[in-house]
């Protein structure tokens, strides 16, 4: 197997860095190609579906396969891979219904809480409807660490997809200082530390491409 993965924007993009997570903290061997959002190579490459079947990021090849979005990218990987999802048949269920709703759902977080990964715009106060996806998020971690936790420090004790399939929550949390419970500020200190994530935040500090859509002020104003 040779797997080369397509992405975007470390600082930016959410949905590219939950496959690269699994891809690393799994320690599988794979190439890494970036193209930059908004530009003129991820039009050519990636909107005009030349690499992309749906004209987005992430993309994963092997070989003459093409996966094209991040939880079928994951699902892919761990038909392939043993130890991605939690052993246990409950854990596993409950472990992939929180990916799922994570996948469609909370779509109040996201456009008002998008991640952006080398900020820091902590918020007074957060709307209701983003405030319920926030506490919606809390409760999924809380119940997968006192039900299914107890054989490590992750979601699911050892390192899942749900783990990077939560990472870009993790990150904006981070950016917009939103409170966490006992649980969420552990749960988050575990993952800031995981190398990995280091890593893609170092590489997303470094990024100086800037998407003014993505940036805080966009949404909120200038302080």
């Amino acid at each position: 197997m040779s797997y080369t993965l397509i992405i975007g924007n470390k600082n930016y993009s959410s949905w590219s860095l939950r496959p690269w997570l699994v891809l690393r903290a799994a320690g599988i061997a794979f190439d890494e190609t970036l193209i930059a959002l908004h530009s003129e190579e991820f039009d050519a490459e990636i909107r005009s579906r030349k690499r992309s079947p749906n004209g987005r990021v992430p993309v994963l090849i092997d070989g003459a396969t093409t996966v094209w979005d991040s939880l079928a990218i994951c699902e892919y990987l761990a038909e392939r891979h043993a130890g991605l999802w939690p052993d246990a048949a409950a854990a596993r269920a409950h472990a992939r219904c929180a990916c799922a709703e994570m996948h469609s759902g909370f779509g109040a977080m996201r456009q008002w809480l998008p991640m952006n990964v080398r900020r820091r715009y902590p918020l007074a106060a957060l709307r209701s409807d983003v405030a319920a996806d926030v506490g919606r998020v809390q409760s999924l971690w809380a119940e997968a660490r006192e039900r299914f936790g107890a054989g490590g420090p992750y979601l699911y004790g050892a390192f899942s997809i749900a783990d990077a399939y939560f990472a870009p929550v993790v990150f904006r949390f981070q950016t917009y200082g939103v409170a966490a419970s006992a649980i969420g500020a552990q749960y988050m200190a575990t993952m800031l530390a995981h190398p990995a994530m280091q890593q893609w935040a170092a590489d997303a500090q470094a990024e100086r491409m800037v998407v003014a859509d993505e940036e805080p002020e966009t949404l909120y104003g200038a302080r």
